[in-house]
């Protein structure tokens, strides 16, 4: 049913679908309740903020459906999760897709680098053969019990090979399967321009800040052929930076309450929460134990 509405999303909209990154349920909460229409679990942002490790193929398979599950029991919108290299055998990318199906996942990515592999924006990247990928996609594909739920391929292989081998991946890709592809670090509009021109299905650009690919604009990333701009990390790298200088300040310092505006308040967070509400449930059902 998510994976439809991810389907939906992206096929009808007049500008690119933006996908922001949650890093947690109430990340998720905040997100839909501000307008948000499709959220995104980063592999990264599971190592960084859930166990405080970089994206260096630390964490597995159920570090990343727990996470998952946190965030699609809070929050009803179409999911995609980085399933990385899909944590192993094929045999495991199909545990994956079935555990992430089972979650209510909307979608996936799964990538075409070797196990061990590196953030999509650092250097040393290494590939498995084309083959290999097309067989982690057709597994994947075979693997689902909905239709509608999507398998995308993430190639790395402008940066490792070139712009010729990048077309010629992707392609294979989607003739095994892929719905969606996601062509990653590229470093012009131009790129993303001759994607389009060949490609049959949706195109991702993965925005993130501090890496390889320039901060386009969705007007110029729509002109370019491109169907969802992805913020992978964008509001995780805010929300770590507010806290770093809270903690830096209030160490240092008498008190808090000169940083009471730059915080949420308690009623704000309980709004969010529906804390009201279920507090309320409760005392219902106390009430009802006095009778």
């Amino acid at each position: 049913m998510r994976g439809r509405l991810f389907r939906q999303l992206v096929e009808n909209n007049k500008e690119p679908l933006s996908i922001f990154g949650t890093v947690n349920a109430y990340s998720s909460v905040l997100a839909k309740k501000n307008g948000v229409k499709s959220i995104y679990l980063s592999g990264s942002g599971v190592a960084a903020a859930s166990f405080g490790l970089p994206d260096l193929g630390f964490t597995k398979l159920e570090d990343v459906v727990e996470d998952a599950r946190r965030i699609t029991s809070a929050c009803d919108l179409p999911l995609l999760v980085d399933v990385d290299t899909g944590f192993g055998s094929l045999n495991s990318i199909q545990k994956t897709v079935k555990l992430l199906e089972k979650e209510n996942v909307a979608a996936i990515h799964i990538e075409d680098q070797v196990d061990l592999k590196r953030c999509g924006h650092r250097p040393n990247k290494k590939l498995v053969s084309i083959t290999e990928m097309q067989d982690r996609i057709k597994a994947a594909v075979d693997a689902r019990t909905e239709d509608d739920f999507v398998i995308m391929a993430r190639s790395d292989a402008l940066a490792v090979e070139n712009e010729g081998m990048l077309l010629e991946r992707i392609n294979s890709y989607i003739e095994v399967g892929a719905d969606m592809i996601f062509p990653e670090a590229l470093v012009s509009l131009d790129g993303y321009k001759k994607i389009a021109q060949e490609s049959s299905v949706p195109i991702l650009a993965n925005i993130t800040e501090f890496g390889k690919t320039p901060l386009f604009s969705k007007k110029e990333l729509h002109d370019a052929g491109v169907s969802m701009v992805l913020y992978p990390l964008t509001a995780f790298r805010a929300m770590s930076k507010a806290a770093e200088k809270i903690y830096k300040e209030l160490s240092s310092t008498e008190s808090q309450e000169h940083m009471l505006g730059e915080m949420q308040t308690r009623d704000e967070l309980y709004d969010y929460l529906s804390y009201h509400k279920y507090e309320k449930e409760m005392d219902d059902i106390l009430n009802k134990k006095d009778e």
